[in-house]
């Protein structure tokens, strides 16, 4: 889907555990960019836009992945909307989710100190090779050689949706027109694929987006604002 991968396993593994445990984690992630990219004409969400291939048909994943748009649609009372642009684009939820399954099969795996970073959305548990907790920068949103924050943790689901790469490229669905009104929401939880979806939903709503996101039971926020102003959770895990 267009989206840097990167993943750091920190355990203390023999080499060869290790490729066979990273290879896994990207064999994964092709077939899910084989299945869900909407730059694919023949992925599977695709063809299921077209009418090409019926809900029956549909892998356990779309099926599951399409629950999961619906059920979000209704918990951000619109805002969460994978028919935004008009076709299917379950992208806001997918590349969160992917990373999270993806992270959820190295813990399984006894890989229990990894970083997984899919464009931005990264998910961490345990702690990184200098025996501390992972540290995860996020992007400022003006400058891209800088971070506006540091947060820390041992098991954070960390995602951010802004404007600062591909534009006002997130809808307002009640408007049909570009979100505008905030330059980023970051969102952090334990879960990458909801995370993903809760910090698309708020930067879709504008500046509304703020009060919405901070009475999002189990996480917690940091927002920037088109006029430079940063809102954050009184409780957000900053470094040091």
């Amino acid at each position: 889907m267009g989206t840097p991968i990167s993943l750091d396993i920190a355990d203390d593994l023999p080499a060869a555990e290790l490729t066979r445990l990273a290879d896994e984690v990207f064999g994964w992630l092709r077939e899910v960019d084989a299945r869900f990219s909407t730059y694919l004409p023949d992925s599977e969400v695709c063809r299921f836009d077209r009418g090409e291939l019926l809900l029956s048909e549909a892998s356990a994943d779309l099926r599951r992945v399409l629950e999961r748009c619906a059920d979000l649609w209704g918990d951000t009372d619109g805002f969460f909307d994978a028919y935004a642009t008009g076709g299917l684009d379950p992208s806001g939820y997918v590349k969160g989710w992917a990373a999270q399954v993806a992270s959820d099969r190295l813990l399984a795996a006894g890989a229990v100190n990894h970083c997984v970073n899919a464009g931005g959305d990264v998910r961490v548990r345990g702690h990184s090779s200098t025996g501390r907790p992972w540290r995860i920068g996020v992007r400022h949103p003006w400058d891209p050689s800088a971070v506006c924050l540091v947060l820390t943790g041992t098991d954070l689901a960390v995602a951010t949706s802004g404007v600062y790469e591909r534009g006002h490229h997130v809808r307002d669905p009640r408007r049909g027109a570009p979100a505008k009104g905030l330059r980023s929401v970051t969102v952090v939880g334990h879960d990458l694929g909801l995370a993903d979806a809760y910090s698309t939903a708020a930067l879709a709503m504008g500046v509304t987006g703020i009060g919405w996101v901070d009475r999002l039971p189990g996480h917690r926020h940091a927002v920037v604002t088109e006029d430079a102003r940063c809102l954050r959770s009184t409780d957000l895990p900053l470094a040091d």
